[in-house]
């Protein structure tokens, strides 16, 4: 590393902690990167209904905001430069935001008992405040946007491990 600048020198030791092919960290990249799209517009479109369109969020809605809003910054994060780890760190929350969305999609069907209903006071989780279409919901969406980005970082985790 005789000659190098510093940052040149850091930036070579960091990538010789990432095995693989530049093609193979360009579709890591790329992946993630979708991934950050998807949790940056349903951050957006969350804020939109709740700040523009005045829809109140339930207590499930709550969750789920939780659940979705910290990806838009874990997923940056990993971007700049590539982190193959960011894995890690955004599925589970994901895997979380999904859990909860069909739970409320399960609710709303009618298929969770009474007694194990979260909200009980306020906005009723129960009934879908918004339907669009006839049968698009923000629960609906909500599962859609959190399983479309466990998906492409599952993609990005396979994508970027095979030789």
């Amino acid at each position: 590393m005789r000659g190098m600048t510093n940052q040149a020198a850091t930036e070579a030791g960091h990538r010789a902690h990432q095995p693989g092919t530049a093609g193979q960290i360009t579709a890591a990249w790329a992946w993630v990167f979708c991934a950050w799209l998807v949790a940056t517009a349903s951050a957006l479109g969350a804020l939109f209904l709740g700040e523009v369109m005045g829809h109140t969020p339930c207590v499930l809605c709550w969750y789920q905001r939780a659940a979705m809003f910290p990806l838009v910054w874990v997923l940056a994060a990993g971007l700049f430069p590539l982190d193959r780890r960011v894995v890690r760190y955004a599925l589970p929350l994901a895997l979380v935001g999904l859990g909860l969305a069909l739970f409320h999609l399960a609710l709303i069907a009618g298929l969770v008992p009474e007694g194990a209903r979260p909200c009980q006071q306020g906005v009723p989780c129960a009934s879908a405040q918004v339907v669009w279409f006839g049968f698009v919901t923000i629960p609906m969406l909500s599962a859609l946007s959190v399983s479309s980005v466990a998906g492409l970082l599952l993609a990005a985790h396979l994508k970027g491990s095979t030789p």
